[in-house]
């Protein structure tokens, strides 16, 4: 049994614990909103960008000589995916329900004997694939340093796959988020931005008849690059909203948990104190009777 300054200690211990995880709370609750308010922000921007590509690529005449980014290599072989987390924990189950997703679509690859190489977006991901993926594993990436979501990171991370797709080093690349719903659920999400998908939903509204000048395929080929980076950046800030809706959740539960040990141990410690004196006043009576 715990001695009462051993339960003393503990109790102090707990408290303070319980201080750390409010602060990191009410942390989280600031930085939420903003990121909120920027993933919000973000969903028509990349809808749009998608919608207007959908649009272009209906007018492509020569489907053939269509950009590579938007119909692909014509094979289904190497299969890319970018797994984006976090670079800093203590945030429940963000990061790993995003590295669930992705291992479910790994073991589908891998069933049907295609080549699988991984990005991780963020040294979390990589720290729970390496283990099982390590040989996979072509590049890892991180903006620890970065301190706010912000476009041109995306664009790295863009750039990063366009160039190993000119390199012909896989067929099909998928991103792997978390979409932010509320402060309670979070829903990991699976993305295909290469080739892009053409079985979207397209606004069929007369806002989405366009005139283009020059020719379809010449925007499209500067316009894919541009939409990767959007679609990335649309998940970075979905991720951010999401890690900081979970970290303030598991704080919480963190934090009332704390509470509830604290007045645990504050039980114990009062019941062991009472024994204690008990105990004294018993050999004090019993050393005046035996005198």
């Amino acid at each position: 049994m715990a001695s009462l300054d051993d339960l003393k200690k503990r109790i102090s211990s707990v408290k303070s614990t319980q201080k750390i995880t409010k602060a990191m709370k009410m942390v989280a609750a600031a930085k939420l909103r903003k990121a909120q308010e920027n993933a919000e922000k973000g969903r028509p921007y990349s809808k749009k960008m998608n919608n207007i590509i959908l649009n272009l690529s209906s007018g492509i005449s020569d489907k053939e000589n269509a950009p590579k980014l938007l119909s692909g290599t014509g094979e289904d072989k190497t299969h890319l995916c970018v797994v984006m987390t976090s670079d800093r924990g203590l945030c429940g189950g963000f990061n790993t329900n995003i590295t669930k997703k992705a291992k479910q679509y790994f073991q589908k690859i891998l069933k049907e004997n295609k080549v699988l190489k991984i990005i991780t977006v963020g040294s979390k991901g990589y720290d729970q694939l390496k283990r099982q993926y390590k040989e996979n594993i072509v590049e890892k990436i991180s903006f620890k340093d970065s301190k706010n979501i912000n476009y041109f990171d995306a664009d790295k991370v863009g750039k990063i796959i366009i160039d190993r797709f000119e390199k012909k080093e896989f067929d099909v690349c998928t991103i792997f988020y978390n979409q932010f719903k509320n402060v309670i659920t979070q829903i990991p999400q699976e993305q295909q931005i290469i080739p892009l998908k053409t079985n979207e939903e397209k606004e069929t509204n007369s806002d989405s008849s366009y005139e283009f000048e020059p020719e379809e395929d010449e925007i499209l080929s500067n316009l894919l690059p541009k939409n990767i980076s959007t679609q990335i950046f649309k998940a970075m800030l979905e991720n951010s909203a999401s890690e900081q809706g979970s970290r303030m959740s598991a704080m919480d539960n963190a934090t009332r948990n704390a509470g509830e040990m604290v007045d645990k141990l504050t039980i114990q410690y009062n019941r062991s104190r009472q024994a204690a004196i008990t105990k004294e006043l018993i050999e004090i009576i019993s050393g005046a009777e035996s005198l």
